[in-house]
């Protein structure tokens, strides 16, 4: 049995999303992201859920998990449905450059794309199943994390802590704006790239001083020139700091740089080519650190057998469901790369996520939660 279309509302969900949206949670707005926390934790409570709040660490948000047991299989590995709370999108947004507004089939917010409304989606349909007096076969683990967006460094040990003990992940990330889940993950990793330079007054002594800020706009054409679009693989430099005083010749400047590859060779690749930008010349030294890693997610046996169980449950609900390997990193990629059944992008459709533009498209979330609650409720 797999629940109906009239069993969902689009318009009650969209002002549930909506509702969420209205509270601000960059990730290192710790306080925004802990009252998302609230609203999930209240959620799990009324659905009957067991709930665990875990303390945040190094100053961000907590994560809160909740289980729900199965009397099928009570014993048996279950279902963990994974999100984010955090955003891009700094406090001010909602009330400047991204209000919440609708317009026709489109519901813009901060968030509301990535990935606020996915989660609704997946608590949605769970809900609607436990009204429906529907028991899932398999035990349904709910765990909400707060860093996502900055590459998951506070909850990434407890993500794969939580995976290995469940058969299945179901990550509610956006949909592919073609329409595709995801079964794969490129590989996702960050570099500081640090340029130190020489002390000097500008105006009085400009020529024996070394310009850190000079040498790294350099480098940030020769980062920008490895991009290989046809090969996947990009590199972007997100953020540059440098300089204190104007009249001073910057002795510092810091960038840090986002690249992505599509399998294990290109990565490498990607690692030799940031760590020869190092070295020393003309009295000015750069510096490459290598960061956080998300790993390449193969769509591997274990979660292709998912997908052709979610593309035959969709077919059933008259939804042509695509699959591939995306760019764009998740959490789905820490699960992916340990071997567990991982299906991601399963949450709204929509475009412009992490921009002033971000919105989700009404029309999918009924279809798109239609198909959480058909997985959540069949998966054996």
């Amino acid at each position: 049995m797999t629940l109906p279309e009239t069993a969902f509302d689009a318009e009650k969900i969209a002002q549930g999303i909506g509702k969420w949206a209205e509270v601000e949670s960059p990730t290192h707005y710790t306080e925004g992201v802990n009252r998302m926390m609230d609203l999930a934790a209240q959620d799990m409570q009324e659905l009957g859920g067991d709930v665990e709040r875990l303390p945040g660490i190094d100053g961000f948000g907590d994560v809160v998990v909740s289980r729900f047991p199965s009397n099928a299989q009570p014993d048996q590995p279950g279902i963990l449905v994974l999100g984010h709370m955090d955003t891009v999108h700094e406090v001010g947004t909602l009330a400047d450059k991204l209000p919440i507004r609708r317009d026709g089939d489109k519901l813009y917010g901060p968030g509301v794309l990535d990935m606020k409304g996915g989660n609704r989606l997946a608590i949605e349909a769970f809900a609607a199943l436990r009204g429906a007096g529907i028991q899932p076969q398999l035990p349904v683990t709910f765990m909400f994390t707060p860093d996502e967006e900055v590459g998951s460094p506070s909850s990434r040990q407890r993500i794969e802590a939580e995976a290995i003990k469940h058969k299945y992940v179901l990550v509610p990330e956006p949909l592919r704006p073609w329409g595709d889940v995801v079964t794969g993950r490129h590989a996702v990793q960050r570099f500081w790239v640090r340029v130190h330079g020489q002390p000097a007054h500008a105006g009085l002594s400009k020529a024996q001083g070394r310009s850190a800020i000079v040498k790294m706009a350099e480098i940030i054409g020769r980062i920008e020139a490895m991009n290989d679009y046809d090969k996947a693989t990009t590199y972007s430099v997100g953020t540059v700091h440098g300089g204190i005083f104007v009249n001073v010749v910057t002795t510092l400047c810091e960038a840090q740089v986002l690249c992505v590859a599509p399998n294990d060779d290109l990565l490498l690749e990607v690692q030799s080519n940031m760590a020869a930008l190092a070295g020393e010349e003309d009295g000015v030294r750069v510096e490459v650190e290598a960061g956080l890693l998300r790993p390449v997610a193969k769509p591997h046996k274990k979660t292709m057998a998912l997908y052709d169980h979610a593309h035959r449950l969709a077919a059933g609900m008259g939804i042509e469901l695509g699959h591939c390997q995306s760019a764009g990193g998740s959490d789905g990629n820490f699960t992916g790369a340990l071997g567990i059944a991982t299906l991601d992008g399963l949450g709204v459709g929509g475009i412009n996520a992490h921009t002033f533009n971000e919105h989700l498209l009404i029309s999918t979330l009924v279809p798109q939660c239609r198909l959480l609650a058909g997985l959540l409720e069949t998966l054996e």
